[in-house]
């Protein structure tokens, strides 16, 4: 049976299933029925998933949770976070109540500026090209009046347009380097369609547009988060020991790539659940952010840490390009919800939030690995998957959890006392 198909797009839900069971399923009645029990009772609200991308056939699931006491410039938080994975929120909550006793986090946003280009090729000398830039300017401007009018009207818009030679890069390259601000919106449809009217307005028999496409890399798009406190508030014990140790892991992941992208992918895990939780896109995000973390020619930590007359310090600055208006914000029943539980940011604020998240996240990984090692902690909360692997009831897991408390828990060590408690009972 041939498993290529045409006009997929156009099957209704039941077809679209039944074709992908035939040809796909090992147990047909298992992986239909599956897929039904996690489509949403509520039709309305199903129909408005089903429309957010194409060809659904069911949702996919991921936990969302909420971490509370943050303590951001004075103000309390409890920040939604969807992921899946076992210690993100743990740590989260673990972090925000710890920094509350601290003087929690104090954050800025430093510039909010993104960017999109129109690329395109011209094989002529560079002096006329750059001298009907310079005429054609404000025109290229006003071709975007239509659209950029009620963003201007919210304090946005175009904040300037340079031409820039690429040439000794690619030959015959150059483009419409576009600066904008989009005030409370992500503003990629909106940077999208002023390009293209851009590169209309522009484009003549000798320049060749080959694409127009907002920038995912947004370094003048960047906020900074810190938490500070006196080295003897650092730690229990040892403080100092503790304290310097941190200071050194950070130190580790600005010169070593290989630790430096662990050490980032910890950020972003809790980052990444914020955005997700928010209706923003974390994709563009972790581009962006990596971009950044590389800015340098050589890939580094997004955090850093010094102590200095006595006082810990540690921080990030991060470009995060972000919406509170626009696309799934409102759309998503939970993300319209999540901003809420937030106090309704603008965009600027949500950037400040998000930063925290990420630094918390940054913040327990590093105070794990420098004294009780990352695999306590994480294994520890990781026991609930395992048993849930194990299929293991209410009773077994009560009785595992409490028999483990304090050992080493790995997936032999769980499915062992399982076992044993199943042969004895």
């Amino acid at each position: 049976m041939s498993k290529t198909v045409s006009g997929f797009s156009k099957f209704t839900r039941e077809e679209k299933v039944n074709w992908l069971a035939n040809n796909y399923f090992t147990n047909v009645n298992e992986g239909v029925a599956t897929l039904n029990q996690y489509l949403n009772h509520n039709k309305k609200l199903q129909q408005l998933h089903d429309e957010f991308i194409e060809n659904t056939i069911t949702n996919f699931y991921v936990p969302y949770a909420i971490a509370p006491n943050f303590i951001i410039n004075g103000k309390t938080y409890a920040i939604p976070m969807a992921i899946e994975e076992s210690s993100v929120v743990a740590a989260a909550s673990l972090v925000s109540k710890y920094w509350s006793t601290r003087g929690g986090f104090k954050t800025k946003v430093i510039s909010t500026t993104k960017v999109g280009q129109v690329h395109f090729m011209y094989e002529k000398n560079f002096e006329e090209l750059y001298t009907y830039f310079k005429e054609i300017k404000t025109q290229l401007i006003e071709a975007t009046d239509s659209i950029t009018n009620n963003m201007r009207k919210r304090g946005g818009g175009i904040t300037d347009i340079e031409l820039r030679n690429k040439t000794s890069e690619l030959k015959n390259y150059y483009q419409l380097h576009v600066t904008f601000e989009t005030a409370d919106s992500m503003g990629a449809n909106f940077i999208n369609s002023c390009l293209e009217a851009i590169a209309n307005a522009f484009k003549n028999k000798d320049i060749k547009i080959v694409m127009s496409i907002l920038s995912n890399y947004v370094p003048d798009c960047l906020v900074r988060a810190e938490v500070s406190c006196k080295v003897e508030d650092f730690f229990t014990e040892n403080s100092e020991y503790y304290a310097q140790k941190f200071v050194e892991a950070v130190q580790i992941a600005n010169i070593e790539p290989y630790r430096a992208v662990t050490h980032n992918k910890g950020i972003m895990n809790g980052i990444d659940a914020v955005v997700l939780a928010t209706g923003n896109d974390f994709r563009a995000v972790a581009a962006g952010a990596h971009a950044y973390a590389s800015r340098s020619g050589k890939y580094k930590s997004l955090t850093n840490a010094k102590i200095e007359n006595g006082i810990f310090h540690f921080w990030i600055e991060i470009p995060l390009s972000l919406g509170t208006v626009g696309g799934l914000t409102k759309l998503h029943p939970l993300a319209k919800l999540s901003l809420e539980i937030l106090q309704n940011p603008s965009a600027k604020e949500l950037m400040q939030i998000i930063a925290v998240a990420g630094l918390t996240q940054n913040f327990a990984a590093l105070k794990a690995l420098t004294t009780t090692g990352i695999q306590q902690g994480h294994m520890k909360m990781h026991l609930m998957n395992i048993l849930n692997q194990l299929e293991a009831n209410l009773h077994e897991k009560e009785i595992i959890i409490k028999e483990l408390k304090g050992k080493t828990v790995t997936h032999n060590a769980v499915a062992e006392a399982l076992h044993k408690l199943r042969t004895h009972n």
